[in-house]
């Protein structure tokens, strides 16, 4: 990662409005995005359709590495296929939890990951973008919630997407899924030393996104 690119990585569980929160600071401040979860989901969907079981390490870390994944103005493509919405539900998640416990699986989208940081700065969204794939970012940030309040936001934009969901079923997969993720052997999630640690839980989007943009302005004041 070239040193004059300015960082901000922003770790934390599912739900916990990272995706939202990287979004808005970036369009406010001009830069990238890097949605590093959907890379993930990506490997997923792709070990899914190909009938492949999540238990076979070899075949899943070849598909990694073959991966032909595109994000067009806002839209993403696997093998050509536009899977945008495809990749956000509950089964797509919980796949991409499955495949980023694998070493080889992350070591093959580590570079992908940082090819992203190009001027005039990146927002990189994810669970372990401040402590393994942009450990120099100037700005790191670890966003958490509760699992009950991130279970009702999720409840919530399945209600809003007129699909089914149960609240109960949604914080038990999202307790696993943090599970999971935090004592996977490859970068497990947890806040690197020097990040910022902001519970959403009762703060709003807009209250987060300053939090931030305050550090952000503090940390590359010449740059932006």
């Amino acid at each position: 990662m070239p040193e004059q690119v300015p960082v901000i990585a922003i770790d934390g569980p599912s739900g916990s409005g990272k995706g939202t929160v990287t979004q808005l600071l970036a369009e406010r401040l001009g830069w990238r995005v890097l949605d590093s979860g959907a890379l993930y989901r990506l490997v997923g969907m792709a070990v899914d359709g190909a009938g492949i079981g999540f238990d076979d390490t070899n075949k899943i870390i070849k598909i990694a590495n073959r991966l032909h994944a595109e994000f067009n103005d806002g839209r993403i493509l696997l093998d050509g296929r536009d899977v945008t919405d495809l990749i956000r539900t509950e089964a797509a998640g919980n796949n991409a939890s499955k495949v980023a416990a694998m070493p080889g699986v992350r070591a093959a989208l580590l570079d992908w990951q940082r090819g992203y940081a190009r001027p005039p700065g990146l927002v990189a969204d994810g669970r372990d973008m401040g402590t393994t794939v942009f450990p120099d970012a100037g700005v790191k940030v670890f966003l958490t919630a509760s699992a009950a309040e991130r279970a009702q936001r999720r409840y919530k934009q399945l209600k809003e997407k007129g699909l089914p969901a149960n609240l109960a079923a949604l914080r038990s997969e999202i307790e696993e899924r943090d599970a999971r993720d935090r004592t996977r052997a490859a970068s497990p999630l947890l806040a690197a030393p020097d990040a910022i640690e902001i519970d959403s839980t009762a703060l709003g989007i807009d209250e987060v996104v300053q939090r931030v943009l305050q550090q952000a302005h503090r940390v590359y004041a010449t740059s932006l």
